[in-house]
């Protein structure tokens, strides 16, 4: 009888082998280890100053309340009668306006009001699942979310802030490099 249990389970054994799950993107380091830099980049002031949850952008390193109520409005390029580009040019300006002087790049805006893709407060964890969510991301594949942030001129600008404004500290092409090596391990989000 031992060696006929013996035998069914030498026979078991490709089956169990073959059921068994395919280990979870989670759990691959070198893809986490990547999304953190990418978590470090989104959540920066830079970019999370125009992610909001609500419809009043952020200014400044402290994330300030922007001034004059400026609001998101119907497709993220501010509310009627105030546009996001009635202050915000298509390029910074020169150093010698000051400190204060609103920055500029092409197509200032905040993503419109139903697919805010906030950044603020999230967790890595939901963050990664929001970046992730076509519903929640413009309806962008990893293809377009690499072309985004690799060549949007918005996204860009956080790399040249303008005068008195910290650009974001991890160099772009690092990013850029993390966000693909990400995405090549299968984009594992960080366990909730």
């Amino acid at each position: 009888m031992k060696g006929a249990r013996a035998g069914l389970v030498l026979l078991a054994l490709p089956l169990l082998a073959a059921t068994r799950p395919a280990p979870s993107p989670a759990s691959d380091p070198k893809g986490l280890t990547a999304f953190e830099t990418v978590r470090a980049v989104l959540q920066n002031p830079r970019c999370q100053n125009c992610h909001i949850p609500g419809d009043a952008p952020l200014q400044f390193d402290a994330g300030l309340p922007h001034a004059m109520n400026v609001q998101r409005g119907p497709d993220g390029q501010g509310a009627r009668g105030l546009a996001c580009a009635t202050c915000h040019a298509s390029s910074n300006p020169p150093a010698s306006y000051g400190t204060h002087a609103p920055p500029g790049a092409p197509n200032w805006h905040l993503p419109p009001p139903d697919q805010k893709m906030v950044f603020i407060g999230r967790s890595a964890g939901d963050l990664c699942r929001t970046i992730k969510d076509p519903q929640k991301n413009g309806g962008r594949d990893f293809a377009a979310l690499e072309k985004h942030v690799s060549e949007d001129k918005l996204v860009l600008w956080g790399w040249n802030p303008g005068a008195g404004r910290a650009p974001v500290p991890i160099p772009h092409d690092q990013f850029v490099e993390a966000f693909r090596t990400w995405v090549s391990a299968g984009a594992p989000c960080p366990a909730p």
